[in-house]
């Protein structure tokens, strides 16, 4: 219920405290389970005092047990170990803090972990977070690889030292942090996170040298899932445990089997490339060469042809073909004035022999009146009329006879 208060009406911590108790009591007992973080078992004390703590939310809460019932499970129980806890929730009013008085705590054992991973990897491939096409292709060559990994261990200096074997110039932004235990999973999503966040980041490596089922539990938290769903840059998983995969395996976008195998998939070996250039070199080589080649002996080929060793052999034929067609047209062409000619003085001997000069060559004249028209018959004069008398060798006047 809501209180009525107000500043000018407000209520004691005292009050606030009570109340908080009151609402607390009226909880019933619920099933908690978490990581033990701190365990404190005082010598002839009657209560054990415990953290359990969330390790996907960093979230922790005090419990308190009688000493029978964590005797129960104390061979099997240390710090670290996942339970599963029957509680009652308690207020102590005097410091206002919450605890869990524990009735029951059970250990969770390698068989409840492994069908509670399934099933939560079966949630998170419905999803689709798993999907192959959500997958990125790693680059070729990156500038710079953040790698996040536990502190001075087996796994970063193998990373770090095969990675460096392959291509010297490679560099990393390294972000060590846990890789088990309670903060493993808070610190590993920060460093994912920070990592994804540097623009000059071209993949993320995920590393650690492989452990047991519960070691590896920070790597199959849904939390960290998510992040690394999430992240824009690739990521690899090299978390180098075979026989049971945790999800990070299944989320990232490479799965090495181990840190070596990391540093082998995301830098190129410079002596593989540089074998690579020079047999592309060679390839390229041997292509030019052949095309050479392949071009000389078909220019070879052309020279060969006749036409080619004497150039001038097409247009001395042409010539000759020329001057064979002028002389054959200067032949016919003299012919044809040669007859031209014997037609025309044929023609010219007859038109001569025709012609009114030849018949006055033989003797003859021609009279004509002094108007020119020419007298042909006697009926046509009178007497004492004049006429002009053409001959071949010219003209005379004449008077006709009374």
């Amino acid at each position: 219920m809501a209180l009525n208060t107000s500043a000018d009406a407000p209520l004691p911590v005292g009050e606030v405290s009570r109340l908080i108790g009151g609402w607390i009591d009226r909880l019933g007992a619920v099933w908690v389970e978490g990581q033990i973080t701190q365990l404190s078992r005082r010598p002839g004390a009657g209560v054990v005092f415990l953290t359990l703590r969330d390790p996907s939310y960093d979230i922790s809460v005090s419990v308190t047990c009688y000493r029978q019932v964590f005797d129960a499970i104390a061979d099997v129980v240390a710090e670290g170990a996942r339970v599963v806890v029957q509680a009652k929730p308690e207020w102590y009013a005097p410091r206002g803090q919450l605890s869990l008085r524990a009735t029951e705590i059970r250990p969770v054992g390698i068989g409840e972990l492994l069908v509670r991973l399934e099933r939560l990897k079966k949630s998170l491939g419905a999803e689709g977070l798993f999907a192959a096409d959500r997958k990125k292709p790693l680059p070729f060559l990156p500038q710079l690889i953040g790698l996040v990994c536990g502190r001075a261990s087996a796994a970063e200096r193998d990373v770090l030292e095969n990675a460096r074997r392959r291509w010297p110039a490679v560099r990393f932004e390294v972000r060590n942090t846990a890789v088990q235990g309670v903060n493993a999973v808070a610190q590993v999503v920060q460093a994912v996170k920070e990592l994804d966040a540097l623009p000059e980041v071209d993949v993320i490596v995920v590393a650690r040298g492989g452990g047991s089922v519960e070691d590896l539990l920070p790597f199959s938290d849904e939390q960290l899932v998510r992040a690394v769903a999430a992240c824009r840059t690739p990521v690899v998983s090299a978390i180098g445990h075979e026989p049971d995969a945790p999800l990070l395996d299944l989320v990232a976008d490479v799965r090495a089997s181990t840190p070596t195998d990391a540093a082998k998939r995301i830098v190129p070996d410079v002596g593989e490339e540089q074998d690579r250039v020079q047999a592309l070199r060679d390839r390229a080589l041997r292509t030019v060469r052949g095309l050479l080649d392949r071009e000389e002996r078909g220019l070879a080929h052309a020279l060969a042809r006749p036409v080619m060793e004497r150039p001038h052999r097409m247009v001395d034929e042409r010539a000759a073909e020329v001057d064979a067609l002028a002389d054959r047209s200067r032949r016919v062409l003299r012919h044809l004035l040669d007859r031209a000619d014997s037609e025309l003085a044929h023609t010219r001997a007859r038109v001569v022999a025709l012609s009114p000069a030849a018949t006055l060559e033989r003797g003859y004249a021609v009279l004509q009146r002094p108007d020119g028209t020419v007298v042909r018959s006697p009926e046509e004069v009178t007497a004492a009329e004049e006429l002009r008398a053409r001959v071949a060798e010219g003209e005379f006047t004449v008077r006709v006879a009374e």
